[in-house]
Order: structure tokens, then C-alpha cells, then sequence
């Protein structure tokens, strides 16, 4: 009778296994969306990568045009030997991008710092302001340094346009930092302060160090929006200070060339050199 009841609880539970059935089942429902989670991104990954493989691709060839003709770097030669005004521009870029990042982190920065700190009138008023720039058309902007720098009698070069950058530039760091400001434990100053130290050694010792996710996070955002920006910059530039967009502009206007898709090669290749080299150096602080 026992060896009867076991048999019989035995074909039932393989007919109706109480867990392992639904667990099948969601196990399938879970296949099915992640086939369709798996397929959408596929198709993003795809719609956002394949014109930077066509760029490469045509970078090797060895005609202007879009049919293939063979594979060349006679474009790589040119890039490199031939392209005094690109190379000009680009570190022009280069220069202005850091430069203006380094100078909008730095005053973003104390201001965020001070308004997070200081209670004063207009307070809220001045927090608002700072956040028109990232709101503004960037043809609005554009236009309003260049009157304002013709109107205080400053020559466009690369000194109105690193002014513009800095400008613009600056709610982005304000707003990094503002943001890990808001999830900042303020016992940390008043056990700084109970221990002997002022505020200087407070900011630099304390508050900058617990904001440096904040900062470095405002300053590559930065230096990323510089590189690229083209509409303000091409109302705040003179002659002989254009930076790449610009040139890159007045370059396409003549046709395309394939120099410029070298040089986007060259961009790539370092981008994802140097965020590898900066994911491991961040990995090794974290670990000392």
C-alpha cells in the first residue's frame, strides 16, 4: 500500500509538478521578452554604429566617391603630410575644449559650492540665471556674444570663442556638482570644524574631494560639448581661429573628403584608447 501511494504521488507530481512548471513557464515568458529586449537593442546598436563603419570603411578608399575602388591610405598620407590647416584647426578645438572646461569647472565649481553653502537675497534668482544658457537656442546665444563682443570692441579670435565656451559650459558643471552637493552629509563639515578645521582646509580637505564625481563628470562633459559645438562658434569666430566644426563646415560645403573621414578614424581610435586607459586608472584609485 505504501509502494502504491508513493507511485501514484510520484505520477502526479511528474503531471503537475507544483514548482517546476510555473518555473517553465516563466522561464519562457522571460525568453520571450528578453528575445525582444535582445532585438531592439541589436537594431539601436545597429541604426547608431553602422554610419561610423561606413565612415571607416570609406576612409580606405581609394577614390573621393561613394563607389569602392580599391583600398588605399593614400588619405592617411594626405591627412598627416598635407593638412596644416586641418591639424591647425584641430588643436584649435583641442585647446579651446580644455581650456574652457578647466575654466567653467573651476568657477562652477565655487559657485556651486556657494550657493549650496550661503544663504543671501537673490539667491534663488541667481541659481535660475545660471541655468539659461543650457536652455537658450544656441543661435540665441550666439548671436548675443557676438554683438556683445563687437559692441565692447573685443576682435573675434580664439579669445571670444574660449569666453563662449566658458559661458556655455557652465550650468552643465553647476548642475553636476549641485547634484552630489544635494546628497552631501553636512556632519562631515561639523566634524571638520569640531576638529580645528577652517574653512579653506574644510573646502579643499572635505567638500572638494566628496564632489569629485561631481566635477570630473561636469569637466568631460565639458570638454565633450566644446569639441563638438559649431552654432555659437560660428558667430564668436574671427580669421585664422576657426576650430574643426568650422572647418569642417567650410570644407564640406566643396564636397565631402575623404580626409575628413581619416581624421574621424584617428578620433575614434583615440576616444576609445583614452577611455580604456582612463576606466583603468579609475579602477586602480578605487582600489588603494
Amino acid at each position: 500500500m505504501n509502494v502504491r501511494n508513493v507511485f501514484l504521488n510520484l505520477v502526479t507530481s511528474l503531471k503537475h509538478p507544483p514548482d517546476g512548471e510555473a518555473a517553465r513557464h516563466a522561464r519562457r515568458a522571460y525568453r520571450k521578452h528578453f528575445s525582444f529586449s535582445q532585438t531592439v537593442f541589436i537594431a539601436v546598436i545597429i541604426f547608431m554604429f553602422l554610419p561610423l563603419f561606413v565612415l571607416i570603411l570609406y576612409s580606405f578608399n581609394s577614390s573621393k566617391g561613394m563607389n569602392w575602388t580599391g583600398f588605399s591610405l593614400v588619405w592617411y598620407e594626405q591627412l598627416f603630410f598635407r593638412s596644416r590647416d586641418l591639424w591647425r584647426a584641430f588643436w584649435h578645438s583641442i585647446y579651446i575644449a580644455f581650456a574652457s572646461a578647466a575654466s567653467a569647472t573651476v568657477i562652477g565649481t565655487m559657485g556651486a559650492i556657494g550657493i549650496n553653502w550661503y544663504r543671501f537675497k537673490f539667491r534663488s534668482y541667481v541659481q535660475t540665471i545660471s541655468f539659461l544658457p543650457m536652455i537658450l537656442p544656441e543661435i540665441i546665444i550666439g548671436v548675443s556674444l557676438s554683438i556683445f563682443f563687437a559692441r565692447i570692441g573685443i576682435q573675434l579670435g580664439l579669445t571670444t570663442i574660449l569666453i563662449a565656451h566658458i559661458s556655455f559650459n557652465l550650468p552643465f558643471v553647476f548642475l553636476m556638482v549641485m547634484a552630489r552637493l544635494d546628497e552631501f552629509d553636512y556632519s562631515i563639515i561639523e566634524a571638520a570644524h569640531d576638529l580645528g578645521a577652517n574653512e579653506i582646509q574644510t573646502l579643499l580637505k572635505v567638500t572638494i574631494p566628496v564632489c569629485m564625481p561631481g566635477i570630473v563628470s561636469g569637466f568631460l562633459t565639458a570638454v565633450t560639448i566644446s569639441l563638438e559645438d559649431f552654432v555659437i562658434t560660428y558667430f564668436v569666430t574671427g580669421p585664422g581661429s576657426s576650430t574643426l566644426p568650422i572647418y569642417i563646415y567650410s570644407s564640406i560645403r566643396y564636397g565631402v573628403s575623404p580626409v575628413i573621414n581619416a581624421l574621424s578614424v584617428v578620433m575614434i581610435l583615440g576616444t576609445v584608447i583614452l577611455t580604456f586607459a582612463l576606466r583603468n586608472f579609475l579602477k586602480y584609485i578605487a582600489a588603494k
